[in-house]
């Protein structure tokens, strides 16, 4: 597959194989493939967000536009209404572009790209026409990972934070969990991408992530093990110098009543044990998030707020 620009959208859509699944399906026909993305974007909240990390967040809010549909699987995702399901409503790239420039002038530090995968050629070319307008706020690419290279190439120049979320290590449970077949090898590739394409973190005065990659990665309970590869794989295949963030806020949604092993939240124990691995390899550069951080009251309401406003058309 070859890299593409805004001006591919169409042949990009008609075989799509912007993740590792590469569907082949096209999308302008009506086809869909795995994530069940259709050609026009699927958005579901387009919102100032206040519980992303501090260098993302900061003190005005992180401008997330939440995508539907995702290129995984997962059985806890807690956002599964719109990853799985089918809330949120189809919006044309104008629309799109708009609800970038609403994002710059809602005071936002940044614009949060959340579950973008299947949109990329969208994306690209909302932002471009975006920024004919006067968009210029940094644009933050949050991700589960699951990537293409190419894909990852095509964001040159487009996207200036990276926010992967680094799973698993071991593939059988990122194909139980997930229905994510080798989930580590596409991850790893695509983050070294990331990182030869940003270079180093840039923070500015007050702390906020300007350009570079913030490798997050979600603690489960139960698989320590697991979680201690990754931190491992961090420190080996990105070196010291890399930012992470060692997250605690897992909790258990309806789609784990076949998994008791997912059927309740991370211990204290469990959390903190992680926190002592990663020191101990010395992962300093990082972010981890106090107790209480498990709570489904910060499950943002998929409402298309920010998205439609009253009786307005896509």
């Amino acid at each position: 597959m070859k890299t593409f620009t805004c001006n591919d959208l169409s042949s990009t859509l008609q075989a799509c194989r912007l993740c590792p699944r590469r569907c082949g399906v096209d999308r302008l026909a009506g086809e869909t493939g795995f994530c069940r993305a259709g050609a026009l974007p699927r958005v579901a909240l387009a919102s100032l967000h206040h519980w992303e990390e501090p260098c993302i967040s900061g003190t005005r809010g992180s401008g997330t536009v939440f995508f539907s549909h995702c290129n995984l699987a997962c059985v806890f995702c807690q956002n599964h209404d719109i990853s799985q399901g089918d809330q949120g409503t189809d919006i044309s790239i104008d629309k799109l572009a708009a609800i970038f420039l609403e994002q710059q002038e809602r005071g936002a530090h940044n614009l949060n790209l959340v579950t973008p995968t299947p949109y990329v050629p969208q994306i690209i070319e909302a932002l471009s026409i975006a920024r004919r307008s006067g968009f210029a706020l940094p644009v933050v690419y949050n991700t589960s990972a699951y990537e293409t290279v190419e894909t990852i190439e095509a964001l040159k120049g487009w996207a200036d934070v990276y926010l992967p979320d680094l799973k698993y290590c071991n593939d059988g449970l990122a194909t139980h969990f997930s229905n994510a077949p080798y989930y580590f090898k596409h991850a790893t590739q695509a983050i070294q991408a990331m990182i030869d394409q940003t270079g180093p973190c840039v923070f500015d005065d007050d702390g906020l992530l300007r350009r570079g990659v913030l490798i997050r990665h979600l603690a489960l309970p139960g698989q320590a093990a697991d979680s201690k590869q990754i931190l491992f794989a961090m420190r080996q295949r990105f070196g010291l110098d890399v930012w992470f963030s060692l997250m605690n806020q897992y909790t258990p949604q309806p789609g784990v009543k076949d998994f008791p092993e997912l059927q309740r939240q991370l211990t204290d124990a469990e959390y903190e044990d992680l926190i002592e691995y990663a020191l101990d390899l010395g992962l300093e550069n990082g972010f981890i998030q106090e107790p209480g951080a498990a709570s489904e009251q910060f499950i943002p309401a998929f409402n298309l707020a920010g998205v439609l406003t009253q009786g307005e058309s896509p």
